[in-house]
């Protein structure tokens, strides 16, 4: 990462302190491994830039056995604001920040780490209250829902979801077994199958693993057994119009890409790291950024 820190390239540690202390400005970043692909910093930027807020948001590789380390650095750097997470720290940073919120025994996967009043850090979730945003009015009520993946995203979609009083709910992963297990936690009431399985008629898929996004394999599933009715919704974004959402909307769905939850809890962790709200009247503007 350089002094600007957005291309999410990994440089020594070393390096990166250096930079920083470079500058008394604040800032905030998202880190994760892989992490080249985040539009978080074009975000979190825009937003900085149209309310005149002096401070910077960044993108930083971390490897996994480095992130104890990482967050040491970074509580002991006063200018850090805290930083969203990503694939995969969701549920390691449980262990490593506080947590004020229960969000170990809700959600059971962090999204974002913010520095307190105090200077200490904790650990919260936004991806939920993104996730429903886009889906907040559609009657889901008694209504079959599929899922894919058993990721920290997934822990935050199945927690939404326990809360919208939905139907059966199947979730396909690579080990049904941890899929079952998360079934369990949020206690909805459903069946867990390996990802090669038949969908079932499902009023909502929705995509909550890696699949499909750029460097990942693709999210191979047929759609045929959805009804006509149905919403298909994945999270990834990069790129937008994955073969997920196109195989969709060749059959006339209803679909959601990831912009929509991806924006949604970045307006959240936003004012938590900024301490204003997210100018959401430009998010027309913001789009069209994304898409350039």
């Amino acid at each position: 990462m350089s002094a600007g820190g957005v291309t999410g390239e990994k440089v020594p540690a070393s390096q990166v302190v250096t930079a920083i202390a470079a500058t008394d400005q604040p800032y905030a970043e998202v880190i994760g491994d892989p992490i080249s692909h985040s539009k978080s910093p074009l975000i979190h930027r825009f937003w900085l830039e149209k309310l005149g807020i002096p401070a910077d948001y960044r993108a930083t590789q971390v490897k996994p056995d480095d992130l104890p380390a990482f967050i040491a650095r970074r509580r002991a750097d006063p200018n850090w604001r805290g930083c969203n997470v990503t694939i995969p720290h969701k549920v390691a940073m449980l262990d490593l920040v506080d947590d004020p919120g229960g969000v170990r025994d809700s959600i059971g996967a962090m999204n974002t780490v913010v520095r307190g009043e105090g200077g200490g850090l904790f650990g919260t979730n936004t991806d939920a209250a993104g996730f429903y945003g886009p889906i907040a009015d559609l009657d889901l009520a008694g209504q079959p829902v599929a899922i894919v993946g058993a990721g920290g995203a997934a822990r935050a979609v199945l927690f939404a979801l326990s809360r919208m009083n939905v139907g059966k709910v199947t979730v396909l992963n690579r080990s049904p077994l941890k899929a079952a297990a998360l079934l369990g936690r949020f206690g909805l009431k459903g069946e867990a199958l390996p990802l090669s399985a038949r969908l079932p008629e499902a009023k909502l898929l929705v995509n909550t693993s890696a699949l499909g996004m750029t460097g990942q394999p693709p999210l191979d599933l047929d759609l045929l057994p959805l009804p006509p009715e149905a919403v298909v919704y994945d999270i990834v974004y990069a790129p937008l119009h994955t073969p997920l959402l196109d195989a969709a909307e060749a059959r006339g769905l209803e679909t959601i890409d990831g912009l929509e939850m991806l924006v949604g809890q970045a307006a959240a962790a936003f004012e938590l790291f900024f301490g204003a709200p997210a100018p959401r009247e430009h998010d027309g503007e913001l789009r069209e950024r994304l898409l350039a």
